[in-house]
């Protein structure tokens, strides 16, 4: 028999009845603890806790009246007022119970008891104390929760005017259900933005629910984000819940949006029109509610020109835009971002607390930073491993050093045709200081052929 009582405290001062409880509730407590003196009951509830407290009403002293059972119940409250209390007593009148439940008690039985009668008033007691921790830890993570809403971007780290008109559109748009539409270099936090609007809206209380569009393949493509009934296809063992279903009264957020085909952005943008989704094999639509925010690094717009971008669809996922700042644009914010990524890592590998020098942060906010606040991210994580001092230098950062040393390179020490290619572009975008626009003029491609290559290269 599972034992459902959980711990059980006994205070009594006849042993038989102490001895006989025990006897009966060890088959079904996890533990049964049992005391003959009450004056212990201050000692063991400072040392543990107990999911019921059964406590005699009469003790030697005043074998009739109660009273040292209503001053024990005070004292267990007092120090837990969530305790749960039954009394039990040998003279069983209907005032002294409506008392004891007023004094606080949970119930009140009557000895010599019914075993049966009993088991059924520990169960129950049981099950109040559980609902008591329930309530708790609703309240906890409710706490958290409001907690993370006040601080909405605490885990995006800036004070630049770039990322506080960032913070500006946010306030705005999140109290809405306005689809967002995210812009940005890899690694500039797309998915942090999408979450801080996440929390900040009416649906925080809900599921947010993330997709990496660029790793879903187009045979696998309706059943992750519609979902399948069983033996729909081969391997449909079960039936699946696809990931609009999922995120229902919830955020759905779609990375890499413009990765996707031009054939499964029909679907898409059925089912966003529709706010429906229909599973395979299934022969019913189902309706979904989502705040819908999608991001992306490639340049929608001169793909729609291209027309490898459907323009209705960029216009049904793009209520509102927001375009996030490469960290170069932002520089100011480095020495921020840089403190809070070496009190992370110094954490994480038990390191002291490192400190940078002036001349580091100097270094670092001369780099280029084509991989953003990811590749800052990273470089620090290798510097606090590697480093033996507790202060970081200009030299535990050499290998950014040579990056722009190889950027540099003459196209003589290479007939690699990827690592020309990779060399040519870096330059480009070294020459027009990062202007994607002006950097693809000069090497003869559109905007979109350019970001493809960057996204080739790892750029």
């Amino acid at each position: 028999m599972e034992k459902e009582l959980g711990k059980i405290l006994i205070i009594d001062d006849d042993e038989d009845v102490l001895f006989a409880a025990k006897m009966l509730l060890k088959k079904h407590a996890q533990e049964v603890i049992i005391e003959k003196n009450p004056k212990k009951i201050p000692f063991l509830l400072n040392n543990d806790s107990y999911d019921v407290i059964l406590l005699d009403m009469n003790f030697s002293q005043d074998t009739t009246s109660g009273k040292e059972g209503f001053y024990w119940l005070d004292q267990i409250l007092e120090r837990d007022p969530k305790a749960v209390v039954i009394l039990i007593t040998a003279f069983g009148d209907v005032e002294m119970a409506v008392k004891a439940l007023k004094e606080g008690a949970t119930d009140f039985v009557l000895k010599p008891w019914q075993n049966e009668k009993l088991l059924a008033t520990l169960s129950t007691a049981v099950k109040l104390k559980q609902s008591y921790k329930e309530v708790d830890q609703l309240k906890t993570a409710k706490k958290q929760l409001e907690e993370e809403i006040n601080q909405p971007f605490k885990d995006i780290i800036g004070e630049s005017d770039a990322i506080k008109s960032v913070f500006k559109i946010i306030d705005k748009v999140a109290q809405t259900d306005a689809n967002v539409l995210i812009l940005g270099e890899n690694g500039t936090g797309k998915e942090l933005i999408s979450r801080a609007i996440h929390l900040k809206s009416m649906r925080r209380d809900n599921v947010f629910v993330g997709v990496d569009m660029g790793a879903i393949t187009e045979t696998l493509f309706e059943s992750e984000l519609f979902g399948h009934k069983k033996g729909s296809f081969t391997d449909a063992k079960d039936d699946r819940k696809g990931r609009f279903e999922i995120a229902n009264k919830g955020t759905l957020f779609l990375d890499e949006i413009g990765n996707l085909g031009m054939p499964l952005q029909s679907k898409l943008l059925t089912a966003i029109q529709n706010r429906q989704i229909t599973p395979i094999g299934a022969n019913k639509v189902q309706d979904v509610d989502i705040r819908l925010i999608c991001a992306t690094n490639m340049p929608l717009y001169e793909m729609v020109e291209d027309t490898t971008f459907r323009q209705d669809l960029l216009y049904r996922i793009n209520t509102v835009e927001i375009k996030l700042p490469a960290l170069r644009e932002r520089i100011e914010d480095i020495p921020m971002l840089a403190d809070h990524f070496i009190k992370t890592y110094s954490k994480k590998y038990r390191k002291t607390n490192k400190k940078i020098a002036a001349a580091t942060l100097k270094k670092l906010q001369k780099y280029h930073w084509p991989g953003n606040i990811r590749e800052l991210q990273h470089a620090i994580e290798r510097a606090v491993i590697m480093s033996d001092d507790n202060t970081l230098v200009p030299e535990d950062f050499f290998f950014l050093s040579q990056k722009n040393k190889d950027n540099g390179n003459s196209l003589e020490e290479t007939f690699n045709l990827d690592e020309v290619e990779k060399n040519i572009i870096q330059k480009a975008i070294d020459r027009n200081q990062g202007n994607i626009s002006q950097a693809a003029k000069e090497l003869g491609l559109t905007r979109a052929s350019l970001y493809r290559r960057l996204e080739k290269h790892g750029l």
